[in-house]
Protein backbone atom coordinates (compact mmCIF):
# COMPACT_ATOMS: atom_id res chain seq x y z
CA UNK A 1 0.00 0.00 0.00
CA UNK A 2 1.53 3.31 -1.12
CA UNK A 3 0.75 6.07 1.37
CA UNK A 4 0.36 9.46 -0.30
CA UNK A 5 0.38 13.09 0.77
CA UNK A 6 -1.27 15.65 -1.52
CA UNK A 7 0.29 19.11 -1.58
CA UNK A 8 -2.20 21.47 -3.19
CA UNK A 9 -5.94 20.85 -3.02
CA UNK A 10 -7.06 22.78 -6.09
CA UNK A 11 -8.50 21.29 -9.28
CA UNK A 12 -5.58 19.02 -10.08
CA UNK A 13 -5.17 17.86 -6.48
CA UNK A 14 -8.83 16.92 -6.45
CA UNK A 15 -8.46 14.99 -9.72
CA UNK A 16 -5.57 12.93 -8.35
CA UNK A 17 -7.39 12.38 -5.06
CA UNK A 18 -10.37 10.89 -6.91
CA UNK A 19 -8.09 8.48 -8.75
CA UNK A 20 -6.31 7.42 -5.56
CA UNK A 21 -9.64 6.82 -3.78
CA UNK A 22 -10.47 4.19 -6.38
CA UNK A 23 -7.16 2.32 -6.11
CA UNK A 24 -6.47 -0.76 -3.99
CA UNK A 25 -2.70 -0.24 -3.74
CA UNK A 26 -2.56 3.43 -2.71
CA UNK A 27 -4.26 5.68 -0.19
CA UNK A 28 -4.25 9.36 0.74
CA UNK A 29 -2.97 9.88 4.27
CA UNK A 30 -2.83 13.67 4.45
CA UNK A 31 -3.41 16.83 2.42
CA UNK A 32 -2.23 20.43 2.65
CA UNK A 33 -3.11 23.70 1.00
CA UNK A 34 -2.44 27.42 1.48
CA UNK A 35 -6.20 27.82 1.92
CA UNK A 36 -7.41 25.86 4.98
CA UNK A 37 -10.94 25.54 3.58
CA UNK A 38 -9.68 23.74 0.48
CA UNK A 39 -7.59 21.35 2.56
CA UNK A 40 -10.47 20.59 4.94
CA UNK A 41 -12.85 19.91 2.06
CA UNK A 42 -10.50 17.47 0.29
CA UNK A 43 -9.51 15.82 3.57
CA UNK A 44 -13.15 14.94 4.24
CA UNK A 45 -13.54 13.46 0.77
CA UNK A 46 -10.39 11.35 1.21
CA UNK A 47 -10.87 10.58 4.90
CA UNK A 48 -7.40 12.02 5.39
CA UNK A 49 -5.61 14.34 7.81
CA UNK A 50 -4.90 18.01 7.21
CA UNK A 51 -1.23 18.77 7.81
CA UNK A 52 1.23 21.44 6.76
CA UNK A 53 3.48 20.81 3.79
CA UNK A 54 6.49 20.48 6.07
CA UNK A 55 4.63 17.99 8.27
CA UNK A 56 3.66 15.86 5.27
CA UNK A 57 7.22 15.79 3.95
CA UNK A 58 8.57 14.84 7.37
CA UNK A 59 5.85 12.29 8.17
CA UNK A 60 7.12 8.69 8.44
CA UNK A 61 3.67 7.38 7.48
CA UNK A 62 3.86 8.90 3.97
CA UNK A 63 5.78 7.28 1.11
CA UNK A 64 5.06 9.68 -1.75
CA UNK A 65 3.96 13.28 -2.31
CA UNK A 66 1.91 14.81 -5.10
CA UNK A 67 3.13 18.34 -5.82
CA UNK A 68 0.17 20.29 -7.17
CA UNK A 69 1.14 23.65 -5.69
CA UNK A 70 2.07 26.82 -7.68
CA UNK A 71 5.20 26.39 -9.77
CA UNK A 72 7.23 28.91 -7.76
CA UNK A 73 6.94 26.62 -4.71
CA UNK A 74 8.15 23.46 -6.48
CA UNK A 75 11.89 23.97 -5.99
CA UNK A 76 11.87 24.04 -2.19
CA UNK A 77 9.24 21.30 -1.92
CA UNK A 78 11.06 18.91 -4.27
CA UNK A 79 14.39 19.54 -2.59
CA UNK A 80 12.92 18.83 0.86
CA UNK A 81 10.90 15.82 -0.30
CA UNK A 82 13.94 14.23 -1.95
CA UNK A 83 15.99 14.77 1.21
CA UNK A 84 13.21 13.09 3.21
CA UNK A 85 13.25 10.09 0.86
CA UNK A 86 9.77 10.62 -0.54
CA UNK A 87 8.79 9.56 -4.04
CA UNK A 88 7.65 12.65 -5.97
CA UNK A 89 4.82 13.18 -8.45
CA UNK A 90 5.14 16.74 -9.76
CA UNK A 91 2.83 18.75 -11.97
CA UNK A 92 4.42 20.54 -14.90
CA UNK A 93 6.49 22.58 -15.18
CA UNK A 94 8.95 21.25 -12.64
CA UNK A 95 10.33 24.78 -12.37
CA UNK A 96 10.40 27.87 -14.58
CA UNK A 97 14.20 27.73 -14.59
CA UNK A 98 16.09 25.00 -16.44
CA UNK A 99 19.07 25.63 -14.16
CA UNK A 100 16.88 25.07 -11.11
CA UNK A 101 15.66 21.80 -12.61
CA UNK A 102 19.27 20.71 -13.13
CA UNK A 103 19.92 21.43 -9.44
CA UNK A 104 16.86 19.40 -8.49
CA UNK A 105 18.04 16.50 -10.67
CA UNK A 106 21.16 16.31 -8.53
CA UNK A 107 19.09 16.22 -5.32
CA UNK A 108 16.66 13.62 -6.70
CA UNK A 109 19.38 11.36 -8.08
CA UNK A 110 21.52 11.61 -4.93
CA UNK A 111 18.49 10.69 -2.82
CA UNK A 112 17.59 7.81 -5.14
CA UNK A 113 13.87 8.65 -5.07
CA UNK A 114 11.35 8.12 -7.87
CA UNK A 115 10.30 11.27 -9.70
CA UNK A 116 7.31 11.57 -12.05
CA UNK A 117 6.84 14.65 -14.24
CA UNK A 118 3.11 14.85 -14.90
CA UNK A 119 2.99 14.93 -18.67
CA UNK A 120 -0.45 13.37 -18.62
CA UNK A 121 -0.94 13.42 -22.40
CA UNK A 122 1.49 10.51 -22.77
CA UNK A 123 -1.19 8.47 -20.99
CA UNK A 124 -4.12 9.53 -23.14
CA UNK A 125 -5.40 6.23 -24.58
CA UNK A 126 -5.40 7.50 -28.17
CA UNK A 127 -2.03 9.24 -28.05
CA UNK A 128 -0.46 6.27 -26.26
CA UNK A 129 -1.88 3.91 -28.88
CA UNK A 130 -0.49 6.11 -31.64
CA UNK A 131 2.99 6.10 -30.08
CA UNK A 132 3.00 2.32 -29.65
CA UNK A 133 2.11 1.86 -33.31
CA UNK A 134 4.95 4.17 -34.33
CA UNK A 135 7.38 2.10 -32.27
CA UNK A 136 5.97 -1.08 -33.82
CA UNK A 137 6.89 0.30 -37.25
CA UNK A 138 3.35 0.45 -38.62
CA UNK A 139 4.09 3.58 -40.69
CA UNK A 140 7.81 3.05 -41.20
CA UNK A 141 10.24 5.80 -40.25
CA UNK A 142 8.72 8.97 -38.82
CA UNK A 143 9.25 11.98 -41.07
CA UNK A 144 6.96 14.73 -39.80
CA UNK A 145 4.77 15.14 -36.72
CA UNK A 146 1.97 17.72 -36.56
CA UNK A 147 0.50 18.66 -33.17
CA UNK A 148 -2.51 20.97 -32.82
CA UNK A 149 -3.45 22.27 -29.35
CA UNK A 150 -6.08 24.98 -29.00
CA UNK A 151 -7.98 26.01 -25.88
CA UNK A 152 -11.64 27.14 -25.95
CA UNK A 153 -10.72 30.49 -24.35
CA UNK A 154 -7.74 32.16 -22.67
CA UNK A 155 -7.18 32.13 -18.91
CA UNK A 156 -7.45 35.35 -16.86
CA UNK A 157 -4.80 38.01 -17.49
CA UNK A 158 -3.71 37.62 -13.85
CA UNK A 159 -2.78 34.03 -14.68
CA UNK A 160 -1.06 35.01 -17.94
CA UNK A 161 1.22 37.41 -16.04
CA UNK A 162 2.55 34.62 -13.80
CA UNK A 163 2.36 31.67 -16.21
CA UNK A 164 5.81 31.99 -17.72
CA UNK A 165 4.35 32.45 -21.20
CA UNK A 166 2.53 30.25 -23.69
CA UNK A 167 5.58 28.09 -24.44
CA UNK A 168 6.26 27.22 -20.78
CA UNK A 169 2.64 27.02 -19.68
CA UNK A 170 0.69 25.58 -22.61
CA UNK A 171 3.02 24.32 -25.32
CA UNK A 172 5.30 22.51 -22.84
CA UNK A 173 2.89 19.56 -23.07
CA UNK A 174 3.35 19.56 -26.83
CA UNK A 175 7.13 19.74 -26.55
CA UNK A 176 7.03 16.59 -24.44
CA UNK A 177 4.63 14.94 -26.88
CA UNK A 178 6.95 15.84 -29.76
CA UNK A 179 9.83 14.05 -28.03
CA UNK A 180 7.55 11.12 -27.20
CA UNK A 181 6.53 10.67 -30.83
CA UNK A 182 9.73 11.62 -32.65
CA UNK A 183 11.78 9.16 -30.64
CA UNK A 184 14.67 11.61 -30.45
CA UNK A 185 15.36 15.09 -29.13
CA UNK A 186 15.03 18.16 -31.33
CA UNK A 187 18.23 20.14 -31.86
CA UNK A 188 16.74 23.21 -33.59
CA UNK A 189 13.77 25.35 -32.53
CA UNK A 190 12.09 28.14 -34.48
CA UNK A 191 9.04 30.00 -33.15
CA UNK A 192 6.60 32.66 -34.27
CA UNK A 193 3.74 34.16 -32.30
CA UNK A 194 1.18 36.95 -32.08
CA UNK A 195 -1.43 38.33 -29.70
CA UNK A 196 -4.55 37.92 -31.84
CA UNK A 197 -7.10 36.70 -29.30
CA UNK A 198 -6.77 39.42 -26.65
CA UNK A 199 -4.56 42.54 -26.88
CA UNK A 200 -4.26 42.48 -23.09
CA UNK A 201 -2.26 39.26 -23.40
CA UNK A 202 0.20 41.12 -25.61
CA UNK A 203 0.38 43.96 -23.08
CA UNK A 204 1.18 41.35 -20.43
CA UNK A 205 4.23 40.33 -22.50
CA UNK A 206 2.87 37.10 -23.93
CA UNK A 207 1.32 35.78 -27.16
CA UNK A 208 -1.89 33.79 -27.54
CA UNK A 209 -1.28 32.35 -31.01
CA UNK A 210 1.98 30.53 -31.70
CA UNK A 211 3.65 28.03 -33.98
CA UNK A 212 6.96 26.22 -33.50
CA UNK A 213 9.01 24.06 -35.82
CA UNK A 214 11.34 21.49 -34.24
CA UNK A 215 14.04 19.62 -36.14
CA UNK A 216 16.02 16.62 -34.93
CA UNK A 217 19.61 15.72 -35.78
CA UNK A 218 18.40 13.07 -38.24
CA UNK A 219 16.13 15.59 -39.99
CA UNK A 220 12.74 14.64 -38.54
CA UNK A 221 10.38 17.61 -38.26
CA UNK A 222 7.62 18.49 -35.81
CA UNK A 223 5.17 21.34 -36.29
CA UNK A 224 3.27 22.58 -33.22
CA UNK A 225 0.34 25.00 -33.40
CA UNK A 226 -1.17 26.61 -30.28
CA UNK A 227 -4.04 29.04 -29.81
CA UNK A 228 -5.75 30.35 -26.70
CA UNK A 229 -9.05 30.42 -28.62
CA UNK A 230 -11.05 27.73 -30.37
CA UNK A 231 -14.70 28.66 -30.82
CA UNK A 232 -15.67 25.01 -31.31
CA UNK A 233 -14.19 23.57 -28.08
CA UNK A 234 -11.00 21.94 -26.85
CA UNK A 235 -8.97 21.08 -29.95
CA UNK A 236 -6.34 18.36 -29.50
CA UNK A 237 -5.17 16.54 -32.63
CA UNK A 238 -2.02 14.75 -33.75
CA UNK A 239 -0.89 13.50 -37.14
CA UNK A 240 2.30 11.51 -37.74
CA UNK A 241 3.50 10.95 -41.30
CA UNK A 242 6.07 8.28 -42.00
CA UNK A 243 7.82 6.53 -44.84
CA UNK A 244 5.10 3.86 -44.94
CA UNK A 245 1.93 5.76 -44.11
CA UNK A 246 0.23 8.03 -41.62
CA UNK A 247 -1.28 7.79 -38.14
CA UNK A 248 -3.80 10.32 -36.87
CA UNK A 249 -5.51 10.91 -33.52
CA UNK A 250 -8.68 12.97 -33.86
CA UNK A 251 -10.53 15.14 -31.35
CA UNK A 252 -12.60 13.67 -28.55
CA UNK A 253 -16.25 14.66 -29.03
CA UNK A 254 -19.05 14.93 -26.49
CA UNK A 255 -20.60 11.89 -28.15
CA UNK A 256 -20.16 9.84 -31.31
CA UNK A 257 -23.61 10.45 -32.80
CA UNK A 258 -23.76 12.12 -36.24
CA UNK A 259 -26.90 13.69 -37.68
CA UNK A 260 -27.56 13.97 -41.41
CA UNK A 261 -30.13 16.32 -42.93
CA UNK A 262 -30.59 18.17 -46.19
CA UNK A 263 -28.03 20.63 -44.86
CA UNK A 264 -25.36 17.94 -44.58
CA UNK A 265 -23.72 15.95 -41.79
CA UNK A 266 -23.20 17.35 -38.31
CA UNK A 267 -21.21 15.85 -35.44
CA UNK A 268 -21.21 16.61 -31.71
CA UNK A 269 -18.98 19.40 -30.33
CA UNK A 270 -15.52 18.64 -28.99
CA UNK A 271 -15.14 18.32 -25.24
CA UNK A 272 -14.90 21.83 -23.83
CA UNK A 273 -12.68 21.40 -20.75
CA UNK A 274 -9.26 19.83 -20.32
CA UNK A 275 -10.24 17.91 -17.18
CA UNK A 276 -12.95 16.13 -19.18
CA UNK A 277 -10.80 15.65 -22.28
CA UNK A 278 -7.94 14.08 -20.34
CA UNK A 279 -9.92 12.34 -17.59
CA UNK A 280 -8.66 8.90 -18.61
CA UNK A 281 -5.09 10.19 -18.96
CA UNK A 282 -5.08 11.66 -15.44
CA UNK A 283 -6.23 8.35 -13.99
CA UNK A 284 -3.72 6.34 -16.01
CA UNK A 285 -0.76 8.53 -15.11
CA UNK A 286 -1.41 8.21 -11.37
CA UNK A 287 -1.83 4.45 -11.65
CA UNK A 288 1.46 4.30 -13.58
CA UNK A 289 3.23 6.33 -10.89
CA UNK A 290 2.01 4.01 -8.13
CA UNK A 291 2.90 0.94 -10.22
CA UNK A 292 6.40 2.33 -10.81
CA UNK A 293 6.99 2.56 -7.05
CA UNK A 294 6.49 -1.20 -6.80
CA UNK A 295 8.07 -2.04 -10.15
CA UNK A 296 10.67 0.46 -11.46
CA UNK A 297 10.40 -1.28 -14.82
CA UNK A 298 7.10 0.53 -15.40
CA UNK A 299 8.08 3.46 -17.64
CA UNK A 300 7.25 6.98 -16.48
CA UNK A 301 8.25 10.47 -17.60
CA UNK A 302 10.97 11.46 -15.17
CA UNK A 303 12.64 14.68 -14.09
CA UNK A 304 14.97 14.57 -17.11
CA UNK A 305 11.87 14.71 -19.32
CA UNK A 306 10.73 17.75 -17.37
CA UNK A 307 14.10 19.40 -18.03
CA UNK A 308 14.17 18.64 -21.74
CA UNK A 309 10.68 20.05 -22.31
CA UNK A 310 11.63 23.16 -20.36
CA UNK A 311 14.78 23.64 -22.46
CA UNK A 312 12.64 23.50 -25.62
CA UNK A 313 10.19 26.01 -24.14
CA UNK A 314 13.03 28.37 -23.26
CA UNK A 315 14.46 28.02 -26.76
CA UNK A 316 11.06 28.81 -28.30
CA UNK A 317 10.74 31.95 -26.16
CA UNK A 318 14.24 33.00 -27.23
CA UNK A 319 13.47 32.32 -30.89
CA UNK A 320 10.27 34.38 -30.71
CA UNK A 321 12.17 37.28 -29.15
CA UNK A 322 15.06 37.23 -31.62
CA UNK A 323 13.25 36.05 -34.75
CA UNK A 324 15.99 33.47 -35.25
CA UNK A 325 16.17 29.68 -34.88
CA UNK A 326 17.82 28.44 -31.68
CA UNK A 327 20.05 25.39 -31.44
CA UNK A 328 19.59 23.22 -28.33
Amino acid sequence: MIRVGILGCGRIGQVHARTLRGMDDATVIAVSDFYPEAAEKLAKICNADVRTTDEIIASPDIDAVIVGTPTDTHFDIIKAAAKAGKAIFCEKPVDMSADNIRTLITHVENAGVAFFTAFNRRFDPNFANLQKRIVAGEIGSVEIVTILSRDPSPPPISYIKSSGGIFRDMMIHDFDMARFLLGEDPVRVFAVGSALVDPEIGKAGDVDTAAVTLTTASGKICQISNSRRATYGYDQRIEVHGSGGMLRAANMLENTVDVATANGFRAAPTMNFFLERYEAAYAKEMKSFVAHLSDPGVAIPGIQDGLRAQVLADAAAQSLETGLPVMV
